[in-house]
């Protein structure tokens, strides 16, 4: 995988409070998983960014290097990996999903 793209998945990591690697977009997403996790930060009321990886391969295999996580969607806040599906369904159940959005504000 290219410099490049690790560069470009780091910059887009530090650049936006909450962004989401995803399979579609926000306005139509492509897989069950990227849109559980959109629906969740859009109840949440936050902003957020997504990547579309299924547009570009070379993110898709280039973020899953970046985390040494295998699957996608994959959800950053604040600069740090949070995790995938099941563990931010897990923190906004919790409530702990809340709290951290609130500090990325």
């Amino acid at each position: 995988m290219s410099t490049d793209v690790q560069k470009k998945i780091a910059e887009d990591v530090k650049s936006h409070k909450i962004i989401m690697y995803v399979k579609g977009h926000k306005g139509m997403p492509m897989c069950g998983f990227s849109k559980r996790v959109m629906d969740i930060f859009m109840d949440l009321g936050v902003d957020f960014e997504t990547r579309d990886v299924l547009s570009d391969p070379e993110i898709r295999e280039g973020v899953k290097q970046f985390t040494q996580w295998p699957t996608i969607p994959q959800i950053f806040i604040n600069g740090e990996f949070v995790g995938g599906c099941d563990i931010v369904t897990d923190l906004y159940v919790s409530g702990e999903l809340k709290k951290m959005v609130e500090a990325a504000k």
